[in-house]
């Protein structure tokens, strides 16, 4: 599964820091006034907080249910290539037999509109694995926008002014990984990210 290019996550973290700075002072002294029922739960008290992108989005329920969609196409899509490789090469081996009884001309016509074809399959083929790629790309972008506000409240309760990502960080305490705290709430929050008829979550 495509996973996140660097500079998106460098985006991602630079919203987030920029988001607190943005926000009432007041409003993080209070979270952190009211905040010791969270605290318990396991919401570390720190300045800098961490975690891991990948894991977040791979073990959310949104990340899972998008893996699933795009290892279902992926099944489709490798079925389809395996049907289309047969035919080829049907086509091939039958062109070959034919080539013997047929004017050197005529053959290479047939066989330079074989090649085409074979080239035009491809190409076809390739832009259907691009578009698998896509969706996996598209999913996470929507995945990012949607998890903010849930991060961004987490930063908040824990009077933090930035959320980096944790393979960057050279030292940190191990309590400053919200990772799982952070797949537990946006769980909560967006579900596998289906919608009903109503288009609610």
């Amino acid at each position: 599964m495509p996973r996140f290019a660097p500079g998106n996550w460098a985006a991602f973290g630079l919203a987030l820091a920029l988001s607190w700075f943005s926000a009432p002072f007041g409003h993080a002294q209070e979270a952190n006034a009211n905040g010791g029922a969270e605290f318990q739960l396991g919401l570390p008290q720190s300045g800098i907080l961490t975690i891991q992108p990948d894991r977040l989005f791979s073990e959310s329920a949104f990340g899972k249910r998008v893996e699933r969609e795009i290892e279902a196409e992926g099944a489709v899509l490798t079925a389809e290539n395996r049907r289309i490789e047969a035919e080829l090469r049907s086509e091939e081996l039958e062109l070959t037999e034919r080539r013997s009884g047929m004017e050197p001309d005529a053959f290479r016509a047939l066989a330079d509109a074989f090649d085409e074809k074979v080239q035009e399959t491809r190409r076809r083929q390739d832009q259907k694995l691009r578009e698998i790629s896509q969706m996996g790309e598209e999913a996470r972008r929507e995945f990012i926008k949607a998890s903010l506000p849930v991060l961004q409240q987490i930063m908040q309760e824990a009077g933090a002014g930035a959320i980096l990502d944790h393979s960057s960080v050279f030292l940190s305490a191990d309590a400053a990984d919200i990772t799982s705290l952070a797949i537990a709430r946006i769980d909560a929050v967006l579900g596998d990210g289906t919608t009903d008829e109503d288009g609610e979550r």
